[in-house]
This record gives structure tokens, sequence and C-alpha cells, in this order.
């Protein structure tokens, strides 16, 4: 299946080829409508690595249906990566660390990080890419939905190392002047993220609050997949959701105001120092 539009052209755009990581959460959920309004023929890459919240990877396939059932057809690939990356050590995979609750930039929520994930999944999509290129003969962008709210806690968000990793893939692989990596929302934050999915969804015509309902954030939701809305990652989501006025879709376990003004006080409390 490949992604089709109405049109050879979306709003002026060429059809381009891309690429992307897809988890299913928010920020990869807005690339996604980003670059099919912009007329990108796209493929997902989702990656089950053992995550706790695996959820995300449902919510991926949720709104693959979506766009299926509104003449949208995108190539989705789940990977399975358990087998390699069950062992390493993160409180996202391991059952002998618990989830940190607090602040998105305070110290503790480095358990949450993964070790060298973002270059094993980069390996991965570049490969898918390069073969891409090779077969359609055509120029593939590498999309990513890495944010500046990543960059305190995860290295391996930051702009510096996808330059870097840029460079080392394109060294060790033929073809790869044809591939490049595209990252809009690298100096972005979360609302900003939000903005410009409306902006998408809406000459998509589509509904945000279907495709942000089929997303998830939370590191640790309930066993019927409701948001906590303790992580860091819960808190970030929320707090953007505010500041653009807006009620997150997604079901929470206390419910929206009671998530809303938990994180209101998680942000007023760090930024004292508590």
């Amino acid at each position: 299946m490949e992604t089709k539009s109405t049109d050879s052209k979306m709003d002026g755009y060429p059809m381009r080829r891309a690429v992307m990581s897809l988890s299913g959460g928010m920020d990869s959920t807005a690339l996604l409508m980003r670059l099919l309004s912009k007329n990108f023929k796209t493929t997902c890459l989702t990656f089950d690595y053992g995550q706790k919240h695996s959820i995300e990877i449902d919510r991926a396939k949720a709104n693959i249906e979506y766009l299926e059932n509104n003449g949208i057809s995108v190539v989705h690939h789940v990977i399975d990566l358990k087998p390699a990356m069950k062992s390493l050590n993160s409180a996202l995979i391991s059952d002998e660390m618990n989830i940190p609750e607090g602040h998105y930039e305070s110290d503790q929520m480095r358990q949450t990080v993964v070790p060298n994930r973002n270059a094993i999944f980069s390996s991965i999509i570049y490969a898918q890419a390069l073969s891409i290129s090779s077969k359609e003969s055509a120029n593939v962008s590498i999309a990513l939905g890495v944010h500046s709210g990543d960059h305190a806690i995860y290295p391996d968000c930051r702009p510096e190392f996808y330059t870097s990793l840029e460079r080392a893939f394109s060294i060790g692989n033929w073809g790869s002047e044809k591939v490049s990596f595209h990252l809009p929302f690298i100096q972005w934050d979360k609302s900003r993220i939000l903005v410009d999915a409306i902006e998408s969804i809406k000459k998509l015509d589509l509904e945000f609050d279907i495709v942000f309902a089929n997303t998830n954030t939370s590191y640790n939701p309930d066993s019927q997949g409701r948001s906590s809305g303790k992580s860091g990652a819960d808190v970030e989501r929320i707090l953007a959701f505010h500041t653009i006025g807006r009620v997150d879709p997604v079901e929470y376990i206390g419910g929206w105001e009671n998530a809303l003004s938990s994180a209101i006080l998680t942000q007023k409390n760090f930024e004292v120092g508590i």
C-alpha cells in the first residue's frame, strides 16, 4: 500500500518520499500528519523494543487504520527488537526499575534513557531508506520527531547527534547522497508541534481529537491504556495541550482536570527547585 492523494500535488508540493519512525506517541504522529499534508509518500517503522508502554504500538496501528478509512494509505511495519534490547538497562524496559514521576527535565528522568536507542532505530531506518532509494530511484528523507524538549535528558535527540550520525552513515554506505535526515521539530517544543499538527490535520480533512486520542505519551499507563498523568512525558504533553488551550483527548486515570492540576503543580515545583 502506498500513500495517495487526490492530486499529484497537495498545496503545491510535488510527491516526495520519506521513511519515518512512528512510535505511536504525540510527536511522531504529528510528524506523520505533517509529511502527509506536504505530499510525502511515507513508510512508517514502529519499533517494539520491550517498552512497558507498548500500548503506543496499538495506538500507532489505530491511526494507520484511521488514515486508511479516510483514503490515505501508508506503508507500516512493526519491527520486533525485543530479543536485541530486552537486556538493556532502562526504566522503560527493566522490571527491576520503576518509571520515575515528576518533571520531564529533572535528573531522575535519565532513568528512562534507553542506551543507544535512537542510533539503533536510525540505523534500521537508514537501511530502509537506502533500499527504497535504490528500488524507486528516489531521494528519500528520514523523518524523525525529535524536539527541543528532549535535549536536556536524551543525548540521542540533540542536533549534534544527528549531524554526526548522518555523516557516519553517509561514509559507510553507497547511495547515501540520496538519503538525508529531516528533523522539522528539532528546535520546537511540544506546544509548537501541536499547533503544526492542527494545521496539517486540517489540510488532510481529518479530526484532531481522533488522531491524538490514538496516541500514547505516558511511560506508565494502566492496564486499560489510560495515561497516568504522572511521568515526565505525561507532564510535558499535558502542559503543551494546556498552552494551546485544548483538552487532551487521551484518557487519564484521574481525568483531564486532575491531570492538568497535577502537571501545573509539578511545573511550579520544578521552577522553584522542589
